[in-house]
């Protein structure tokens, strides 16, 4: 059976061109700083986001793991999202790669502001922990897809100078907030001291996501990477992938964003399925089943007997994301066999 696959945007697979140019791909040792592709992609990425520098990774979460040991010193406090990846994705990351303090704050839409981060800001004494780092998350994967708005990070951004606070942004899906909001790669980067990209998913590359920042932090970044495992030999192969991404990927997100509004404007029109339509910012779609009747597993189980792949996103919900494998042909399908599961 072909399914329609919308459990990520992790799932694409390379198009033909993506894999010629890994085929034709120059390689050199990475870890000797010669490999020609990998070099290429860094300085393209650094320059995108207005940074001194960027390094090449295996993946999102070491590229957030890698950026808070480099950031950070033991103990120091982390302020965070309650459901962002950081913590909620990334198995205790923070506390175990960089024994790291971490205060999550619950909020509605994934977005603290400036107030809430400066009320958590604890009192310099030798009782508490220092409170040091800020990190956020745009767009929020577990808020649907939401986009956090320039505004506000300007705002904290301010909060952070007053008090000395490093900031850290986990812009894995930060490519659908610039192509929702036609805001600048350099302007969503400029108030963040590092900032980590991804690839591998609406980017529609197989492996790799990259740390931006000033070149003396990329450089012992490239430290704790090598203290990681993410030190990679003849890489180019996969750094070619990522700069195919770039010169071809970016701008055709739009397409994924119409169809997740697609999507998710017919499952609200399914009965026993909810979804907040104002939370579809981009390609993400959170449907509650509660009214359905059906708990998430049997739902799901049954959408893979009929073709549709999705994945539980909460006691009650299911998650649904598009991406460049996915046509608006496979949405109207998808949305088909979702009505035809609920009648039966």
């Amino acid at each position: 059976m072909k399914y329609i696959d919308l459990r990520s945007d992790t799932v694409t697979k390379p198009s033909p061109g993506m894999r010629q140019a890994i085929a034709n791909a120059e390689v050199g040792d990475d870890v000797f700083g010669d490999d020609p592709t990998v070099i290429r992609l860094e300085e393209k990425v650094a320059e995108l986001f207005g940074k001194e520098s960027s390094l090449f990774v295996p993946s999102g979460t070491m590229g957030n793991q890698v950026a808070l040991k480099t950031l950070s010193e033991p103990g120091w406090e982390l302020l965070c999202e309650r459901e962002c990846h950081v913590v909620n994705y990334e198995t205790s990351g923070p506390a175990v790669h960089s024994s790291l303090m971490i205060n999550m704050l619950t909020t509605e839409r994934g977005v603290m502001t400036a107030e809430q981060i400066e009320e958590n800001i604890r009192p310099l004494n030798i009782h508490c922990p220092i409170t040091k780092i800020v990190a956020l998350e745009n767009t929020h994967n577990r808020h649907g897809g939401t986009i956090y708005p320039l505004e506000e990070i300007l705002r904290i951004r301010k909060v952070a100078d007053k008090y000395g606070l490093l900031m850290h942004l986990d812009g894995a899906r930060i490519w659908n907030a610039h192509v929702a909001t036609g805001i600048s790669f350099k302007d969503w980067a400029a108030p963040f001291d590092s900032i980590s990209v991804c690839l591998s998913k609406g980017m529609g590359a197989p492996v790799g996501s990259m740390i931006v920042g000033s070149r003396e932090f990329i450089i012992r970044a490239r430290r704790n990477r090598k203290l990681f495992g993410g030190a990679m030999r003849q890489v180019g192969i996969l750094a070619a992938a990522g700069l195919y991404a770039i010169e071809n990927n970016i701008e055709r997100l739009a397409e994924d964003h119409q169809n997740a509004r697609l999507l998710a404007e017919g499952l609200a029109q399914i009965e026993g399925f909810g979804v907040d339509l104002s939370r579809v910012q981009t390609n993400i779609v959170v449907a509650d089943i509660a009214a359905s009747g059906m708990t998430p597993d049997e739902m799901i189980g049954i959408l893979k007997e009929n073709g549709v792949l999705c994945v539980q996103f909460g006691r009650t919900r299911l998650r649904f994301v598009t991406h460049l494998d996915v046509t608006k042909e496979d949405c109207i399908k998808a949305l088909d066999i979702v009505s035809r599961v609920i009648k039966q």
